[in-house]
């Protein structure tokens, strides 16, 4: 099964993966994409020459579906369910492997990604951030705390979190600024002032794809059906910020003032080649966290710093199969109290930390807490994010020659601000 459409073999955005995304080019609104190759198909355009038409009007309203790919934001799409959303997927590729077609339709629906600006696909009703890798959270402790007794005595029962800040969720390639906020350092009082200590924390997130009603839990056994797709996530943090304010409530300004995602979002359907069992959970969870079957996936990750003179160099390779507690069990605790959700939600993994050194998640791991700065490849250090400093997440699944790939998320740090 081929495109007619030439697509790089080491392309992210292969036939098998046809991500969702939002762009716009000069004489375009915004409006919902997909990517293939070097490329993006206008799903409007497609949607307009009656591409998408049902086969039984029963199981969907045509009129409905044309309006919600006009959208300059994902949701409604999103809201209409599985069965269309995956059906406007399917048909795009056939679409891509039937024959050439209409050449006019072909020019209409096809924008090279050169040529477009990819924004925010999402309005992000709520966000939450879970604490989910083992290897983070075990490093972490023995960090600050005792290396004989490094997780809190909750974190083997349940997936740890706490509620983000959703409104300054931002895109990839959209800067972010070094935040201030009150700082304590060794017997000083405290003082407000820029961080020092600014991270970024590798994750990876899941979309929320269908609403429930407060009161209502999802079970784990059903939570992959309110799970429309993934992308990548870097938590920033401002871990001086952080360390002075987190108890007794947790995380508040060391977190707040931004995130940054990657553009496309890779469906559970693209994503099915790639299952993996899950680590083994001791003790064994409580039954309405009990999963069965492979509830992971094999995606590799890894994590580039680039100095502002251009000196690149990967910091970070792991896999999203380290994470203890799977997506279906995080839905279901974040739930089972009542709580409802929304499409369009953010559940971000936490820091996707590996067993080895080269696969810490984050800067505070990597250069523990700073005091063993990384050696750049110029000769200078880095103990943790300096301005200037762009730091690049990159995901990728590959199987039997599939290759499903979530491009990038991009983020460069400015200078902290002026005081207003």
């Amino acid at each position: 099964m081929q495109p007619w459409l030439e697509v790089p073999l080491d392309s992210d955005f292969s036939i098998h993966n046809l991500p969702f995304g939002i762009f716009k080019t000069r004489d375009r609104t915004p409006r919902p994409g997909i990517a293939i190759g070097n490329h993006i198909v206008d799903l409007a355009v497609l949607a307009e020459h009656g591409l998408f038409r049902a086969p039984d009007e029963r199981l969907w309203d045509e009129g409905a579906l044309r309006v919600a790919l006009s959208r300059p934001i994902l949701n409604d799409f999103i809201a209409l369910g599985k069965v269309i959303t995956h059906a406007v997927r399917l048909r795009v590729q056939q679409w891509l492997t039937g024959e050439a077609g209409d050449p006019l339709l072909r020019a209409n629906a096809l924008v090279r990604q050169r040529d477009a600006e990819v924004l925010m696909p999402l309005r992000v009703p709520n966000y939450t951030d879970f604490y989910s890798s083992l290897h983070h959270a075990t490093n972490v402790g023995a960090m600050f705390r005792d290396p004989k007794n490094a997780l809190f005595p909750n974190w083997r029962h349940l997936p740890v979190a706490y509620h983000g800040r959703a409104s300054s969720i931002v895109v990839s390639g959209t800067p972010i600024r070094r935040p201030r906020g009150q700082i304590k350092r060794d017997d000083a009082q405290p003082r407000l002032e820029p961080t020092r200590a600014l991270d970024f924390e590798l994750e990876v997130a899941f979309v929320v794809g269908k609403s429930t009603l407060l009161g209502q839990p999802i079970p784990a056994a059903k939570a992959e059906e309110h799970i429309f797709g993934l992308l990548l996530f870097n938590d920033w943090s401002a871990r001086d910020i952080q360390k002075w304010e987190y108890q007794p409530l947790g995380p508040f300004l060391g977190k707040n003032f931004g995130s940054a995602i990657s553009p496309w979002i890779v469906t559970l359907e693209a994503l099915e080649p790639f299952r993996v069992e899950m680590p083994a959970q001791e003790p064994e969870p409580l039954p309405y966290l009990r999963v069965a079957g492979k509830c992971s996936f094999d995606i590799n990750l890894e994590v580039d710093l680039v100095t502002p003179g251009g000196v690149a160099m990967t910091v970070c390779r792991s896999n999203f199969r380290h994470m203890y507690w799977s997506m279906s069990q995080q839905l279901a605790h974040h739930t089972i109290n009542g709580c409802n959700v929304e499409v369009g939600d953010l559940c971000a993994s936490g820091t996707l930390s590996g067993p080895t050194p080269e696969s810490y998640g984050s800067m505070l791991e990597l250069t523990w807490n700073g005091s063993r700065p990384l050696q750049l490849p110029d000769g200078s250090q880095r103990a943790f994010i300096e301005d200037g400093d762009a730091v690049v997440l990159r995901g990728w699944a590959v199987r039997d020659g599939l290759r499903v790939g979530f491009g990038e998320v991009r983020t460069t740090i400015l200078p902290v601000a002026d005081s207003a």
